[in-house]
């Protein structure tokens, strides 16, 4: 089988197979925003499922611009307690042979208000959705973003430090690296802002400066939207660009995904506004969500290509390795459902994948996911989510998967879970800066 063939990256490291857990986040961490035992039993049992590549989720390198509350972040100097976490999480991971990889993440704009109601963005361009989630983001200025990327760096060189086999920069679903790429959230006049090339310049700095900053055989990826699905957006031609400038800065790996948290194609969800691009028929008669875009992007760039979001059959996955022209197979919530998945298809034990999501929905009709009212449409997305959240934190605690669980109690769990959280990490940041020595230079004015 094609999904059982080594792929060599150009970095010289080699995956063992085409299959690949991808990123989603965790939510285990607690208020210290630190790994612990619970990641350590999550990657114990995936690294044991037969993926040759383990991508963690959004570990993030800014504790101000978290995802979620329960994520890892990576931030400045890292204490030896902090150190060894990571390691241990990376030995459990790689115990069965798997290579793994660690998604570096800033949210920007996507923070939540729970976690920092003054965000830092490309543009003050608040996002068009959430219910009073999401307040509207402050432009970084300059050396914000000079700092910001040397945040990335940073934490990719704290990765190799701790056993990992690479890093993986999230340039997609609206998070910060996305939101420069795109004209809709990039206003920028400055040489961050404006034409691609300079919208583009933050993830390729990243890039560059990684690859100069690891070892040659550590691996450097990007996730790439192929598309925002949003008129105006950053769209195909945009994204096989990129890639092209990402293969010139080192990469050695581009997983394909899309959308955003106004058009979250990434678990093929529409919402239904003004500025959605519609998706191609053709898109929606593949069982994969993102196959159409990689011929586009193999005009551009010889980097191996994983795409991820839709692959339930084994036909379908051989089928995209020998005729589409992807390398690496990833497969997000299936993993969830069986850790051991890719076990399974690699021993040709079976030939598809167990889905839930048709069965997630939180009401029917004018109350389900296809509702002309907007905030009943989030819900099920969000709704469908929180089912999944659920279950991970079921793996981290050594247990199997609830399937009789409904969406609508998983949604209120797991709102209950994250609105805690949050606030406890808020709190402990706060108390952090209160308890910093004021500058010289500040004590100055406040006696003027």
């Amino acid at each position: 089988m094609r999904i059982a063939e080594r792929v060599e990256l150009p970095c010289g490291v080699t995956l063992p197979n085409r299959l690949a857990k991808a990123a989603m986040t965790e939510g285990l961490a607690g208020p210290d925003n630190q790994g612990n035992a619970r990641f350590v039993e999550l990657y114990r049992r995936w690294g044991a499922g037969g993926a040759g590549l383990l991508l963690t989720g959004n570990f993030l390198i800014d504790r101000w611009h978290l995802e979620r509350g329960g994520n890892l972040a990576i931030e400045g100097e890292q204490d030896e307690r902090a150190l060894a976490a990571l390691a241990l999480i990376a030995t459990a991971a790689k115990a069965h042979g798997s290579r793994v990889v660690v998604q570096l993440n800033h949210a920007g704009r996507q923070t939540q208000k729970a976690i920092n109601k003054s965000p830092r963005a490309p543009s003050d361009i608040g996002l068009k959705m959430g219910n009073g989630r999401f307040a509207t983001p402050t432009p970084l200025t300059e050396a914000e973003i000079e700092r910001t990327i040397d945040r990335f760096v940073n934490a990719a060189r704290v990765c190799e430090r701790t056993g990992y086999d690479g890093v993986q920069i999230h340039a997609a679903h609206g998070y910060l690296t996305s939101q420069f790429l795109s004209p809709l959230s990039n206003r920028r006049t400055d040489r961050w802002g404006g034409p691609l090339e300079d919208r583009a310049r933050f993830i390729v700095e990243i890039i560059r400066r990684t690859r100069a900053a690891v070892r040659a055989d550590f691996i450097v990826s990007v996730k790439l939207n192929s598309a925002d699905f949003q008129r105006g957006g950053f769209d195909q031609d945009d994204s096989a660009v990129v890639a092209g400038w990402l293969e010139a800065a080192g990469v050695d790996l581009i997983e394909i995904s899309g959308g955003n948290y106004e058009q979250p194609r990434m678990i093929d969800f529409d919402r239904k506004d003004p500025l959605a691009a519609d998706k191609r028929e053709s898109t929606r008669r593949r069982e994969a969500y993102f196959l159409d875009f990689v011929p586009k992007l193999r005009a551009c760039t010889q980097v191996p290509v994983m795409v991820t979001g839709g692959f339930r059959t084994l036909a379908a996955m051989e089928q995209a390795i020998a005729e589409d022209g992807v390398d690496v197979i990833g497969l997000g919530r299936p993993m969830v459902l069986n850790p051991g998945v890719a076990n399974e298809l690699l021993a040709g034990r079976i030939e598809r994948i167990e889905s839930r999501d048709d069965d997630l929905v939180i009401g029917r009709g004018l109350l389900g996911p296809n509702s002309p009212i907007s905030f009943l449409r989030d819900l099920n997305a969000w709704g469908s989510l929180g089912w999944y959240y659920e279950h991970i934190y079921s793996l981290a605690a050594g247990k199997e998967p609830d399937r009789s669980l409904s969406a609508l109690k998983a949604l209120l769990r797991y709102d209950r879970t994250e609105g805690a959280t949050a606030k406890a990490v808020t709190d402990r940041s706060e108390r952090r800066l209160a308890a910093r020595p004021v500058p010289i230079e500040r004590r100055r004015v406040a006696r003027a």
